[in-house]
């Protein structure tokens, strides 16, 4: 199964809200810096290892996320970010369903794909730029990037490629899918859209 990774965002889309989101995150050109697949298998190297310690570091930064699924590949990072309501642990509450939409104490577990028209059933936590995904994504870049050109000597030299493409999950479904792709990423790396020699 492939995923259509686009990286334009939904115009008034608030990246903020309670939700799950499956990231991709690529190096510069594509570049395997992180390491390579051998026996189906990822064989993480130095800065691979930076790429993981950081991904791993976001919760106890942003105490409004949780981790999902990830993997760091040899030229990107794979990853599902929850953004959770203070009140509500988002993976404590699968499975109850609403409409359509996992819910649970009037907050949404799936982020909406449209805008609501009208008064909101579930609760948003914008409160402040540091708590979208586009802010967590920009913190964990640059903080890899820093620690990367530090070893290697090189300030300012790029380490990813500019932008990173979201998924919103809509749906306990398609959580699933993008987990079992993720997890199952490392054996069909050659097949890949993002495989490049």
């Amino acid at each position: 199964m492939k995923f259509h990774r686009r990286s334009i965002r939904l115009s008034n889309y608030d990246y903020s809200q309670s939700g799950a989101y499956f990231i991709t995150i690529c190096t510069h050109q594509r570049e395997w810096l992180f390491g390579e697949i051998l026996n189906e298998k990822m064989l993480l190297k130095e800065f691979g290892n930076i790429a993981r310690s950081e991904w791993l570091k976001t919760p106890k930064i942003r105490a409004n996320i949780e981790l999902g699924e990830f993997i760091i590949m040899p030229n990107h990072t794979h990853g599902i970010i929850w953004i959770k309501d203070d009140k509500v642990d988002c993976k404590d509450v699968l499975g109850s369903k609403e409409g359509g939409e996992v819910y649970s104490k009037g907050v949404l577990q799936y982020a909406p794909t449209t805008i609501p028209t009208t008064t909101p059933t579930y609760t948003s936590n914008f409160e402040s730029p540091s708590k979208t995904i586009g802010a967590i994504i920009r913190g964990y870049k640059s903080s890899v990037t820093k620690q990367i050109n530090t070893i290697r000597k090189l300030p300012g030299f790029a380490v990813w490629q500019r932008n990173y493409y979201e998924h919103i999950i809509r749906n306990e479904e398609d959580l699933y899918n993008i987990t079992q792709y993720i997890k199952n990423n490392p054996s069909n790396w050659d097949k890949d859209d993002l495989y490049k020699l």
